[in-house]
């Protein structure tokens, strides 16, 4: 494992950062250690660390000045953005410095090449956000997409309910910005639509999860506005006729934007009255909105109930349901396990099947949710943390589940990244052939395993 340099103790490395970067551009309290030795990831305190200190630059000029510094000194860096993440992309799993980038937050939007430029830290909603003003729409929409940043985004290739029909981040990269080992600066890609020019160096820099270097700027592909927008709330009469469900709309010639789906558990914890197998969001946009909501609604009528939104109101209504998810397990139980798991549409009730059945011979109690137009499942076991029994039993779980994913054909994470938390099952899906080429390009961009350490391989130099 490479450690810090013996010629450099704590005290001197912040010393010199602050001489680079200034005094309020780096923090060495315990507070700020603290802060920034975890994320939304419920990852145990002995698999984190807290960093030596934590960084803030402003430009890019900043980072690679770090960058250098710590590459020089064998000084492990971790880029952070917002620590909305959920396999532990933005951990510590050793002493080093995090990199943290929310101060990078410049956003400029091109009309005529309807493209914007945007700085790693800037929050997800406010690059919407500006680009609606000008009548233009950036698709991406991962749940956090309120706090979470751009940087954060295009390391994990983010997904989100839009991505059945708009597809994920990496899909509106066009051009990016690094800084990688001694602290080049590269910009890779340009901010054409096409560009079939050598190998693809964006699209594998998009969901290598910091490993390779630090995206700090990104030119990313605009569209048009969507005009208009409905949505349909389909209560099933039994979770058997998921599949068959979404593979009615698909043949109704619709693409929905958003395919959402809530099994029985969730109904209830939500406290929704009746004995639902399950429920579908369905949601579209574009011309002829009102045409495909009635397509839809006699098209599903013969699978539950539908009710269909009569105005914004009512649309917020329904997508509250999915929306609180999240926080009602939190209240409910006090561990759970949220995979992100995918597989393909064809095997969808059979896995939602398959996860019923992991959770009865566990003995646990299972949840499920997410972006079914796409075979994204949220599977979350659900555990006491006092219990470690149980513990251990979800764990378990987990690995079964995976199995059972890869197996037909799936992957082990949709949209969260691999991190900490799947690690160990990279290799698995991948295979040793692919999983050792992989090794060999992380080697080249990271000859010294600084950046990032411990996240998508756990082997050191």
């Amino acid at each position: 494992m490479v450690k810090l340099s013996k010629e450099m103790g704590k005290e001197a490395l912040v010393k010199d950062l602050k001489k680079i970067l200034g005094e309020d551009k780096v923090k060495a309290e315990d507070f700020f250690r603290e802060l920034y030795s975890y994320d939304a990831t419920p990852i145990p305190i002995r698999e984190r660390k807290r960093p030596l200190c934590v960084v803030f630059p402003t430009s890019v000029e900043e980072v690679q000045e770090v960058v250098k510094f710590c590459y020089k000194n064998e000084v492990a860096m971790f880029p952070r953005g917002a620590g909305s993440g959920l396999t532990g992309g933005s951990v510590p799993t050793r002493e080093g410095v995090v990199i943290s980038l929310e101060r990078l937050k410049k956003i400029k939007i091109d009309q005529r090449n309807s493209l914007a430029v945007a700085q790693a830290g800037v929050i997800t909603k406010d690059l919407q956000d500006e680009a609606e003003r000008f009548g233009l729409f950036y698709p991406p929409d991962p749940s956090s997409y309120k706090y979470s940043t751009v940087g954060g985004n295009l390391a994990e290739n983010s997904g989100g309910p839009r991505c059945l029909k708009y597809g994920v981040t990496r899909e509106y990269v066009l051009e990016l910005e690094a800084v990688i080992k001694e602290g080049e600066r590269i910009r890779v890609g340009n901010p054409v639509i096409k560009n079939v020019a050598g190998y693809d160096l964006t699209k594998f820099l998009v969901g290598s999860e910091g490993t390779l270097g630090i995206i700090t700027e990104a030119v990313l592909k605009l569209i048009p506005k969507p005009k208009s927008r409905g949505t349909l709330l389909l209560y099933l009469k039994d979770v058997s006729l998921t599949g068959d469900a979404v593979v009615e709309i698909f043949s109704r010639g619709i693409l929905p934007s958003a395919l959402e789906f809530l099994d029985q558990n969730c109904l209830k914890l939500l406290g929704v009255d009746g004995n639902y197998g399950g429920a579908l969001i369905v949601e579209v946009d574009g011309e002829c909105v009102k045409e495909q909501v009635e397509t839809l609604k006699e098209a599903l009528k013969d699978f539950g109930k539908v009710l269909v939104a009569k105005d914004k109101t009512e649309e917020d209504k329904i997508w509250s349901l999915r929306r609180s998810l999240g926080p009602t397990l939190a209240k409910i139980s006090s561990g759970k396990i949220n995979e992100d798991v995918v597989v393909p549409r064809s095997e969808l009730s059979r896995t939602l099947k398959e996860v019923e059945g992991i959770a009865k011979r566990f003995n646990l109690k299972v949840a499920t949710f997410g972006h079914i137009g796409d075979g994204n499942l949220h599977v979350n076991f659900l555990y006491n943390k006092k219990n470690k029994d149980e513990e251990e039993r979800a764990e378990r779980a987990v690995e079964e589940l995976f199995d059972f994913v890869i197996s037909v054909g799936g992957s082990i994470t949709g949209e969260h990244g691999v991190g900490i938390t799947k690690r160990e099952f990279l290799k698995k899906q991948l295979g040793e052939g692919v999983y050792n080429l992989m090794l060999e390009v992380k080697k080249i961009f990271d000859p010294k395993f600084l950046f990032n350490p411990g996240k998508l391989f756990k082997v050191s130099p």
